[in-house]
């Protein structure tokens, strides 16, 4: 599984670098991707800094992006682990409704992981998600290792580009169309 060094992660947040390669795909014509805000209600502003000092979250937030690609609407969130696990705490059952029902309206929603100690990003599939929540719910484990996942699910590195999720996409699709064949 390839790792990011000395370039790529490094001084970068995970968002910072999602939204770099959402810009670069914007300006090649591939896809259109936004952030999505999550609303809040100021509650105290520094008069002099004219800062938000306290606020709170109006609605539960369900994605981080929204977007489309070449015809193809996705959502996706991004979350970061410190650990070689991946705590099933750290996604809300409202993400993972939301991104379900984006799913039955044919989109294709999922996470972007990067396990932080290791520096490696991971494209997580709400299918393969609910496999973990399926286990979970019926007495397993309430995580899931990083040795667990599909290795060809893991991100490369490629030039220019720090999460090429799009390939992951284009992968996600194929995959899905073999297994439809099979059925």
């Amino acid at each position: 599984m390839p790792t990011w060094n000395s370039r790529g992660l490094r001084g970068s947040s995970l968002e910072e670098m999602i939204n770099h390669s959402i810009e670069l795909y914007r300006k090649s014509g591939l896809a259109l991707v936004q952030k999505v805000p999550t609303p809040i209600t100021p509650v105290k502003i520094d008069k002099a800094t004219r800062h938000i000092t306290l606020a709170y979250f109006e609605q539960k937030s369900t994605v981080d992006y929204i977007g489309v690609v070449q015809g193809i609407p996705i959502c996706f969130d991004a979350k970061e682990c410190a650990k070689d696990s991946f705590s099933l705490q750290n996604i809300h059952s409202h993400q993972i409704e939301f991104m379900q029902e984006f799913e039955k309206q044919n989109g294709v929603a999922f996470f972007i992981l990067l396990f932080s100690s290791c520096n490696q990003l991971y494209y997580l599939s709400v299918e393969e998600l609910t496999f973990f929540l399926t286990r979970a719910q019926s007495g397993g484990r309430k995580s899931f290792r990083k040795e667990e996942l599909k290795h060809d699910f893991f991100f490369s590195e490629r030039k220019g580009l720090m999460v090429p999720f799009l390939e992951m996409i284009n992968k996600d699709l194929s995959d899905r169309e073999e297994a439809s064949k099979i059925k």
